[in-house]
């Protein structure tokens, strides 16, 4: 609930000063995909997940959860995906290795190296939704999760800046199947 640190304006001598209530604990999880197809606008597909703290309640997304997200994408594009994402620890569990194999029609998968955001077009978006959020001072959890909506709604609108997260990691696509639809995917 600490608001990060950015800039703004104020008067010449006066530091602005933001109150906050300090009460209150919890996160925004994401989990998102970025998805590409020559001929086609890119798209964001993506989950937000609240934690506040209440006993049983998951703290982030799980594996079941990567694994809805991508049979999410899986519909919504109607095509076979080759998927590019991180070594993120959930990732490489059995339940979804064993989803993946079973899939294995539709769904390829590509890891990318142990870190290297710089080659994640995902991880772009969540700097752009991030940087948005340097000035809110929220009163609740809520605010936190409907700023971020927002903004990766308004995001899903401007497939322009979609390519541009991917122009950004210097990739480029090859020879993959013409039916294909490639995908980055990560969480944040």
């Amino acid at each position: 609930m600490t608001p990060p640190r950015a800039r703004t304006w104020g008067r010449v001598g006066q530091t602005p000063v933001v109150r906050v209530r300090g009460r209150g604990s919890g996160r925004v999880s994401m989990a998102g995909m970025t998805c590409y197809k020559p001929g086609e606008r890119s798209r964001l597909i993506y989950a937000i997940r609240e934690y506040r703290g209440r006993k049983g309640e998951p703290k982030g997304f799980g594996w079941r959860d990567f694994r809805d997200l991508i049979v999410r994408a899986h519909i919504q594009l109607g095509t076979p995906i080759v998927l590019v994402w991180d070594n993120v620890r959930l990732h490489l569990t059995a339940g979804m290795k064993d989803f993946i194999a079973a899939n294995s029609d539709w769904l390829i998968v590509f890891q990318l190296p142990t870190y290297a955001p710089d080659l994640n077009p995902t991880e772009g978006i969540w700097s752009l939704v991030k940087r948005d959020l340097g000035n809110l001072a929220a009163a609740d959890l809520g605010q936190i999760t409907r700023a971020v909506k927002r903004k990766l709604k308004m995001l899903q609108y401007r497939p322009q800046v979609i390519d541009g997260c991917f122009a950004e990691t210097g990739l480029r696509f090859s020879e993959a199947p013409s039916t294909a639809a490639p995908a980055f995917a990560t969480t944040r």
